[in-house]
């Protein structure tokens, strides 16, 4: 796809999915049925309806149809991402809970649940629960060997006041002018997400240029907001009506007007690399130098090469680190320690000190 572009494909995903080439896909957003099972209408004090999700495409004769249909679809979107995709799946209680659990049986590995706490939420008009006020999003790998994925760290800190973004995150529900009306000036589709919340999970997990997906794309939130963040886009979905709503909410997209909403992701420094043996040859550490854990329960002895030594053997200070945590790799760095005036500080400091005076 060239730079912006964006399809939409009318089908069920799971078929349509099948024609998508293998390891295309950048970013997954998923905003699958909910399988709500809704068994009356409801009413609010006035008497007047709630306009609640009664489409067909949120029914289901069974649990087991719905995992079946569940396990197609995600097996489905695990084949055409990336090797270093990410896909994100939201829901509420009715089904997220089944959505993790095949997750996890198909492969996925978990990197978070972030939920979706609505500031304006539905009442509860009975008064017999508690007001449900989240969504739950779950955002995965493809497998836990997967050791490559978007992360935006510093973009998600700059979207909250320079902190570090939490999993909580506090957005309204769908209302005003960005909810799509019918002819009827009825909702258009009865489940439309905020931009806001698809503006957080594109900037998080993708880079500009990148292809995001959604395989079931309603009213076209997830392929609007990427076009808005300079992003390409897949939709898929099974009926017409929602394909013409998205279609022209995508033709009136004009890139110049939201400038304001795209972050550029600050370019990480490049630190110079250095080694033990450099701080034993510039004296920032010493020959014969003890090193401890935190604890002091273990030492080493620093040698002329760099490496390390004690009675379980002789390597560097990462190997010999993870042979003491029992654990395949150590950030040997961020695990010993030397003395100085009887306190503990960490090697990582020399590093420090080393890259402030000998890389200016």
């Amino acid at each position: 796809m060239k730079k912006n572009q964006y399809q939409f494909h009318k089908g069920d995903c799971i078929k349509v999915l099948k024609t998508l080439p293998e390891k295309s896909i950048d970013l997954i957003f998923a905003d699958p049925p909910y399988n709500l099972q809704l068994k009356q209408e409801l009413y609010r004090p006035n008497q007047t309806k709630v306009d609640g999700v009664t489409d067909d495409w949120d029914k289901f004769l069974s649990n087991r149809e719905y995992d079946e249909f569940t396990t197609n679809w995600l097996g489905a979107c695990r084949r055409v991402m990336a090797d270093t995709a990410t896909i994100w799946v939201i829901g509420s209680y009715h089904n997220i809970f089944r959505v993790g659990k095949i997750m996890m049986d198909l492969g996925f590995w978990i990197l978070n649940d972030v939920q979706w706490y609505k500031t304006n939420p539905m009442p509860n008009f009975r008064g017999a629960r508690f007001t449900n006020a989240t969504e739950t999003l779950i955002w995965a790998k493809k497998s836990e060997k997967q050791s490559k994925y978007t992360f935006n760290h510093q973009t998600m800190k700059q979207l909250n006041n320079d902190k570090q973004m939490t999993s909580v995150w506090q957005i309204p529900l769908c209302t005003g002018q960005e909810r799509i009306k019918n002819a009827q000036g009825k909702k258009a589709h009865s489940t439309q997400k905020p931009e806001a919340l698809l503006r957080r999970v594109i900037l998080s997990s993708s880079h500009t240029g990148d292809v995001v997906l959604d395989p079931f794309s309603g009213s076209g939130t997830t392929c609007a907001v990427a076009q808005k963040l300079g992003r390409n886009s897949i939709g898929i979905e099974k009926e017409e009506a929602y394909i013409k709503i998205s279609e022209k909410r995508l033709k009136n997209i004009k890139a110049d007007d939201f400038k304001q909403l795209q972050i550029t992701e600050p370019e990480k420094k490049s630190l110079v690399r250095v080694s033990m043996k450099q701080l034993v040859q510039g004296r920032y550490l010493k020959t014969k130098q003890m090193l401890y854990t935190k604890n002091k329960k273990h030492s080493v002895i620093v040698l002329a090469d760099g490496n390390v030594r004690n009675g379980v053997g002789v390597g560097s200070i990462h190997q010999i680190g993870a042979l003491f945590k029992k654990t395949e790799s150590c950030n040997g760095w961020m695990f010993w320690y030397y003395e100085k005036q009887g306190k503990l500080i960490l090697i990582d400091e020399c590093r420090k000190k080393y890259r402030a005076v000998e890389c200016l």
